[in-house]
């Protein structure tokens, strides 16, 4: 191949690979753009939780019982966390609301009774 024509190959190969790539590798989630796919398979809550016990009421950070250094929490560990405080006997029941984040988007969740419902 002559030398004056492999700076043009190379810029339409390059141009090709980056437009096969932006539409293979990000979602296309309607409202959203370019939501990589790989980041879009985590689930994340984010929440905001009461506790009762006594008949008293008080905010629950459930944060605080995550790994140091974790920060995804998904509702499966949300429901472990709240049965270790419920059957620890810190709280009789904790109720709450927040966001399911997820590949599907957000969604709303909602903590009755200590159990999680989606």
């Amino acid at each position: 191949m002559p030398a004056s024509l492999l700076p043009p190959a190379q810029i339409a190969v390059t141009i090709a690979l980056a437009g096969w790539m932006l539409t293979r590798f990000f979602t296309n989630v309607p409202g959203r753009w370019m939501r990589w796919a790989m980041f879009c398979r985590a689930n994340f809550t984010i929440a905001t939780l009461a506790g009762t016990k006594d008949g008293r009421t008080e905010p629950v950070n459930v944060y605080a019982y995550l790994s140091p250094g974790s920060f995804v929490l998904g509702p499966p560990q949300l429901q472990a966390i709240l049965i270790y405080l419920t059957r620890s006997g810190r709280y009789d029941r904790i109720d709450g609301h927040g966001r399911l984040l997820d590949a599907d988007g957000e969604r709303p969740l909602t903590v009755e009774d200590s159990h999680v419902v989606r």
